[in-house]
């Protein structure tokens, strides 16, 4: 077990989520950033389904109540076992007694700690993810919270070091359903100009700003299902990108979609931060930033 001492901004248990439920209008929700989500477990030994800590701009600090191994990956950060500094992406034994500190971030948005055996708090609907726009899963981390471990399955693996997840400035976006509502040149701006993240987001989505993409067609859409990635313009006309806590359905436009390879990198933004979405047609190549 692992008691938790403080959180930071926000600290939620994660896993890879709910799918296959979004006909019940329950959303996949599950790590923001999959693919550190997926490091951390495979460096303490556990299956990449097993829960985590999703930490948002660091502030998390917890105490070890058995010998536990962890690690911490996603946006680069120092590490402090007992107030001593130790990096990010790498196995850390914590011994009973010991108390580790995971401090804001140098860059990015979200680290993820994984404890050998996984988080094992009850799920719900089959996940033990936290869904903040519905609710379900549990909630958000407080002080004083006693989380389970699991018991540790295979052996640990060889490697206990792995390099930085590297941000990237620029992602790849392929045409969606509705961009024929939109006029030529609002497609043209979207994949040509530079985006800037708005402070107004969060594990919904990513809001961006910069201009605004005109639509030819202003009639009111009936709902219709959104997934990961999806790139909605509501009626400011500024895109979002859709996050793991996105809704299952909207009533704006989907212009178009994030790569599934880089919508990870979408939860690692922070407010302020430029970057640029260029086009990705199947078959076609793009420039990776």
């Amino acid at each position: 077990m692992i008691v938790v001492e403080a959180t930071g901004p926000l600290t939620t248990v994660q896993d890879l989520g709910r799918p296959g439920l979004a006909h019940l209008g329950v959303s996949p929700s599950g790590a923001a950033d999959r693919t550190a989500h997926r490091l951390a477990n495979r460096l303490v030994g556990n299956p990449e389904s097993d829960a985590t800590l999703e930490i948002t701009l660091g502030g998390l600090s917890v105490r070890a109540t058995a010998t536990h191994w962890v690690a911490v990956t996603g946006a680069p950060t120092t590490v402090l076992v007992n107030d001593r500094p130790m990096g990010s992406n790498g196995l850390i034994a914590l011994p009973p007694g010991d108390r580790l500190t995971v401090l804001a971030p140098a860059y990015g948005v979200r680290s993820y700690l994984a404890v050998r055996g996984g988080i094992t708090v009850p799920p719900v609907l089959g996940s033990r993810a936290t869904d903040l726009l519905s609710g379900i899963g549990p909630a958000p981390l407080r002080p004083g919270d006693e989380l389970p471990v699991g018991t540790p399955g295979p052996p640990l693996p060889g490697v206990d070091l792995a390099p930085p997840h590297q941000p990237r400035k620029t992602l790849a976006i392929t045409p969606g359903p509705r961009q024929d509502w939109f006029l030529d040149q609002a497609w043209h701006a979207l994949v040509h100009e530079a985006w800037t993240v708005s402070p107004d987001g969060n594990r919904v989505g990513v809001r961006l700003e910069g201009g605004t993409l005109p639509r030819r067609i202003p009639d009111e859409l009936p709902s219709e299902g959104l997934v990961r990635g999806g790139v909605q313009v509501p009626a400011s006309g500024e895109p979002l990108i859709f996050l793991a806590d996105h809704p299952v359905t909207g009533g704006y436009p989907v212009i178009g979609y994030v790569a599934d390879a880089d919508v990870d990198r979408c939860a690692q933004l922070r407010p302020g931060q430029r970057l640029l979405l260029r086009e990705d047609r199947p078959g076609g190549s793009r420039r990776r930033g």
